[in-house]
């Protein structure tokens, strides 16, 4: 894999260039592409003509992959979905604009599952491309864990980050919810979507973030600080296998030898309810922002996506009120709860990639995450008996971003140190 912070670093001090760094993301792309099928559109000639124009700025002209539900005036966006294959937007999405203004060069469109739904899109895990990538920032998530960009972004309305970015072993960040705009992002769930980025390791998604949003975010000009860290099983503790339940539990001592302070934490009754009102608001909201698929399009939705808006078209105003009531709520408590605490640590996904490419996974332990918009990192370290890695999650504080990219680099940090022995 490619480190954004420190390509960017040697392009500062003047031993690479930008252009370099086009030139190693297309030879990891000729190699695996292919294979992996992380880019639904490509452009290494654009890229390799104004990348060096762009060393000055802060992203240091470093390639960048934007998954295919962010509009791009210079790129077609289809958002997954065969209705609007060839579609050529008139305005590129805040965020890709955020992506050029700091000097990042968008090297190609990655591939998103149908409409950011459940429905598989047919990308490959570069870990053993006989398992999923996860979804539905498929593209995003496989093509950073294939060397063949540095960065790349995505969304979360379940899982859509911290899912790919397990199984595929990079590091994902999900900020707060609307810490980045998405304007110009075709909308799932308004009250859910949030952008998310994908790097090789917390340093570099931290990195990125502080540069396309003029955030004190970066976590690299300072020794790592030991956090406190509660460790969270939640209700949905044995849908975990054993494998991650063991993952988990291990990242906890090995956090704890690095001098972390790990209590033990149990959720209120609450929080067992939130998960279902997830559900409520993310589809209730689905039905209504793809009304003109579901109707003008149907014949050509994927049986699973399908399926979900047809249920979704049952779910009553009043079900979804009193969903987004009992959400505030959770979000308060949550908050409160959070005091005694820097960070939660709780797995990542269930276990590690799904073998097969049918399904994405399941996002049972994202979606509480989600709906109380605190900011989730993914922090890769771990593999399971078969090589494949283990995501262990990193949850925050709603608005407290640094803090949580802080405690993920000491954990990776002492995984990686952990793993020397």
């Amino acid at each position: 894999m490619l480190s954004a912070l420190d390509l960017a670093r040697r392009i500062e001090a003047g031993t690479l260039t930008p252009r370099a760094v086009v030139e190693m993301c297309a030879q990891a792309i000729a190699a695996r592409e292919a294979e992996i099928g992380a880019f639904t559109a490509l452009d290494l000639e654009g890229a390799r003509r104004i990348a060096d124009s762009r060393a000055a700025l802060p992203l240091r002209g470093l390639p960048v992959g934007i998954k295919d539900i962010f509009d791009t005036v210079d790129f077609p966006t289809a958002y997954g979905f065969s209705a609007y294959a060839g579609h050529r937007p008139n305005s590129d999405a805040a965020m890709v604009m955020a992506v050029r203004r700091a000097g990042g060069i968008i090297l190609g469109k990655t591939v998103t599952t149908e409409l950011a739904s459940l429905q598989p899109a047919g990308t490959r895990n570069p870990r053993n491309p006989a398992h999923t990538p996860g979804g539905s920032s498929s593209g995003s998530a496989a093509a950073v864990a294939a060397g063949m960009v540095p960065l790349a972004f995505g969304s979360q309305t379940g899982g859509s980050v911290i899912r790919p970015a397990a199984y595929c072993g990079v590091a994902g960040y999900k900020p707060s919810y609307r810490l980045m705009p998405t304007v110009g992002i075709k909308t799932f769930s308004w009250s859910l979507d949030t952008v998310g980025l994908f790097g090789a390791g917390i340093e570099d998604v931290a990195f990125a973030a502080a540069t396309t949003t003029g955030r004190d975010l970066r976590i690299d000009r300072q020794a790592p600080q030991a956090p406190s860290i509660a460790l969270v099983r939640t209700h949905l503790w044995p849908d975990a296998t054993p494998d991650m339940q063991a993952a988990v539990e291990r990242a906890a001592r090995i956090a704890e030898a690095a001098g972390a302070r790990v209590t033990e934490l149990t959720l209120p009754e609450i929080f067992e309810d939130a998960i279902r009102y997830h559900g409520i608001v993310q589809d209730h909201e689905a039905f209504r922002a793809l009304a003109y698929e579901y109707d003008m399009h149907r014949d050509k939705l994927g049986p699973i996506l399908s399926a979900q808006l047809d249920n979704a078209a049952a779910i009553t105003t009043d079900r979804y009120d009193d969903a987004r009531r009992n959400t505030r709520r959770a979000r308060q408590v949550f908050a409160e709860l959070m005091a005694t605490t820097d960070v939660i640590l709780t797995p990542s996904a269930p276990d590690a990639a799904p073998h097969g490419l049918s399904a994405t996974g399941k996002p049972t332990f994202n979606r509480l995450w989600t709906l109380l918009g605190a900011p989730c990192v993914n922090v890769p370290g771990l593999i399971d008996p078969n090589g494949l890695p283990l995501g262990v999650q990193i949850v925050g504080r709603f608005a407290r971003d640094k803090i949580a990219l802080a405690a993920a680099r000491h954990l990776e940090a002492a995984l990686a140190q952990a793993a020397k022995r």
